[in-house]
This record gives structure tokens, sequence and C-alpha cells, in this order.
């Protein structure tokens, strides 16, 4: 079999309408069921699954509305925690209300915009989102404060780390969803079972600092392998703001601890090495290869033909100054864009901060930083007490830089695995205040 038959850089995937078939429902309600029945027995269960499937979406459309495992998972597990006295009475600790404010004033401000909005449906959609980010940093919360399990959650995390890099690294051979041009012709991006590679460079930005931090504690083979994989993995997304926001990451988590560094190191540049050695052998081939000489790949979904952030900021700049106050509403930014000349685009603003600021005006914009400063500073004077808590730091950290050119927590299982994350910190941060008292 010839070459070109075996090797397909890109793979265009068409998104198709996915109706809630028999077979998808019996599977969501045993999920719900199973998920209810762990978590009613130990909350730390439920934690574990809401960790294990944040990038495991199985999108199913009923009612015009989606139905993923997230979203049943998290369900279920708020069912479970409900059957146990008390079990929400830990959101009252300063570790988790100050977050849980934060949260909640970001739904606030998004359920404020749907006044101005000339599509309702999307501005009610990313209030329900962002309504979803506070009760699963609630669930995770409450639920990590009545059963901590740090051996169970670790396993959890570096479980879930390696099937997401696995499978990105599968479409170095099978195909990814979007390239880059190398001599004209397109490397794999890969994304794994995230929206995109830029998406996928956003949940390693979590991940990583978490793993490193995990690692430093106690560099078990798995952790070792996980962080190897995480790295190769995030190389070959390609994206330029993740390598910062990675970087970032990793560089507060070797500031933080200064120690034990040596093994978790040697991993991340290992993944480093053979990530970089692929990306070369990808130059190589478009230069060298006759098959990559060949020809474009035709109706793959490249990165253009979503306009430059250079079109978009400027759109959003246009957009704003119609609305300033109030913003033009949320989920709308995408779909005014031809009253500002920006035809044959349908895209966020690529940046969180400009796309709160023209969706949800200035009260979205400073709910937005808010959220963004308590989620570091909440961690900041106790970084080094726990790896949770160092790694809610540094991730936060992560994203907040990647942010300011990508609109990530737009994608529930980028924002989703963030509150994850924040609350396992906050939880930890909880714990430790409690036992140093």
């Amino acid at each position: 079999m010839p070459i070109q038959a075996l090797l397909h850089p890109v793979v265009y995937h068409a998104i198709t309408y996915a109706p809630l078939g028999t077979l998808a429902a019996i599977a969501y309600v045993a999920v719900a069921i199973a998920v209810t029945l762990v978590t009613m027995r130990r909350p730390s269960y439920g934690v574990c699954a809401l960790v294990a499937i944040q990038p495991f979406a199985f999108y199913r459309d009923i009612f015009g509305t989606t139905i993923t495992f997230p979203k049943v998972v998290l369900l279920a597990a708020i069912l479970g925690l409900s059957a146990r006295p008390g079990a929400f009475a830990s959101l009252r600790e300063p570790a988790a209300r100050r977050l849980l404010i934060a949260a909640l004033l970001v739904a606030a401000a998004t359920a404020l915009s749907i006044a101005q909005a000339t599509y309702l449906r999307p501005a009610l959609r990313e209030t329900l989102k962002a309504l979803e980010y506070a009760a699963l940093f609630a669930t995770v919360y409450a639920a990590y404060r009545s059963d901590p399990n740090p051996r169970m959650l670790r396993a959890a995390i570096v479980g879930v780390s390696i099937a997401v890099t696995l499978l990105a690294l599968s479409q170095e051979l099978l195909g990814a969803p979007s390239g880059l041009y190398l001599n004209g012709h397109p490397a794999p991006r890969i994304a794994g079972p995230l929206e995109g590679p830029n998406q996928l460079a956003g949940y390693l930005d979590i991940s990583l600092p978490l793993l490193f931090a995990l690692a430093i504690e106690e560099a078990t083979p798995a952790l070792l392998i996980a962080l190897f994989l995480a790295v190769c993995t995030d190389v070959l997304t390609f994206s330029r703001a993740g390598a910062i926001g990675a970087l970032a990451g990793t560089l507060t988590i070797a500031l933080v601890y200064r120690r034990n560094l040596g093994a978790p190191l040697l991993a991340m540049l290992g993944g480093l090495a053979v990530g970089g050695t692929v990306a070369s052998l990808w130059d190589y081939s478009t230069h060298a290869s006759p098959f990559f000489r060949g020809g474009a790949i035709h109706g793959t979904n490249y990165s253009g033909g979503v306009g430059t952030r250079a079109e978009l900021w400027r759109a959003a700049y246009d957009l704003w100054r119609r609305r300033p106050f109030f913003g033009v509403g949320a989920g709308n930014y995408q779909l005014e864009l031809p009253l500002v000349g920006l035809h044959g685009v349908r895209t966020h603003a690529n940046s969180l901060y400009i796309q709160s600021l023209v969706e949800g005006g200035i009260p979205s914009l400073a709910a937005t930083l808010y959220m963004v400063w308590s989620s570091i500073a909440s961690f900041a004077r106790e970084r080094a007490a726990a790896p949770l808590i160092a790694g809610a730091f540094a991730a936060s950290i992560a994203l907040a830089l990647h942010q300011i050119v990508d609109y990530l927590i737009f994608y529930p299982k980028v924002g989703g695995w963030w509150f994850v994350v924040l609350a396992l910190g906050a939880a930890e941060l909880a714990r430790t205040a409690r036992t140093h008292a």
C-alpha cells in the first residue's frame, strides 16, 4: 500500500447534528445512575469521575440544546452529594467563597447582557454555561472537602492526561482536524478529543503545571510518562500562545518548589525533544517528499477562513463602540460581525478580555478581570503548601496569559477543567488551613 494511502496529515471532520437516540439515552442514564451511586458512597469518587470526563463530551442534541457526558456526570454528582446531610455547608469557607462569588459575578454579568442581545438563544446559552462552571466548582469543592482522597485523585489526573495525549498523538498518523502550512503544504496540528489545537493547548496549560507539581511531590513512573506525553503533545499543537502559557505555568511551579525538580524536568525535556523532532520531520517532509509536494489537501478546515486577530479585534472595537456599557450580548459577537463589514466569518474574538468587553460591556470585563485575579490571588500566599494549590495557582497564570490572544473557557472542555482544578486547589487550601489551625 503506498504511503499516500496511509498518511493523511489533515482530515476534515464535518460538524453534524447528532440527535439523541435510544442507545445514547441509555448510555447517559447508565452513567448518571453509576455516578450518583458512587458519589453517595464516597464523594471523592464523584470528583474523580468529573476529572476524568471533562475532555470527553459525546455530544447529542435534543430540544435545541446539547447533552454531554460532563453535564450528566455533574448533575449526577450533585444528586449523589445532596444525599449527604450538610454536604454543601463547606461552601461558606473563605477558600470557596471568593472564587464562587467571582464565578457568580461572571454569570450575573453574562445574564445582564441578555437585555442587549439581538440573538437571545446564544446569550442564554452563555449564561447557563457560566452557571454550569459555578455549579461545577461548588460540587467539586464540597465533594473533595467532605472526602479527600489524594491517591485516587492523582490516579484520575494521570489517567485522563495520558488518555488525552495519546488520542492527540495518534492524529499524527490518523490525521488531525487542522493543519499548519510548512513550505506551502499542511502538517498536522493535533487536537485529540478537544475541539482544536489551541483548545488542546489550553487544556494542557492547566494539566502541565498540575502534573509537574504532583511529580515534584512523588515522581512515580506514571506521572513522569504523563509529563513526557503532555509536553510532546503541547509542542505538536503548534500553538504559540499555548507554548507561552505552558512555559509560564511550568516555570511558576519550578520557582514555587525549587527542589526535587530533576526527574520531572528530565521527563519534560524528553517530551520537548521528541515533539520537536517530530515537528522537524514534518518540516523536512514538506521540503523533501514527493508525496507532500504533490498538492494541498482540499476541503480541510485550516486556520484560515476565520479572520485574523487584527480583523477580529478591530471588529470587536467597532461593535463595542455601538453598545459600550452592556455590550452586544453574550454569544452575539460572531453573529454581529457582518454589521461591521466582516462577512463570511463566524468565530469569537480570539481574546477572553476583548470578548467579555464586546459582548457584556463594562460589567462583564470587570467580572472577568476579577475572576482571573481571584483565580491567582486566592492561592498566592499558600502556593507551596500542596501540589493541588500550586497547580491551581500556576494553571491560572498560564491561562491568564494564553487568553490574551485566545478565548479558551468558551469551550467547556477547557473551562470546565479549569474550574475543577480551581475547586481542588481551594479545597486543599481549606484543608491545609484547618490542619495548621
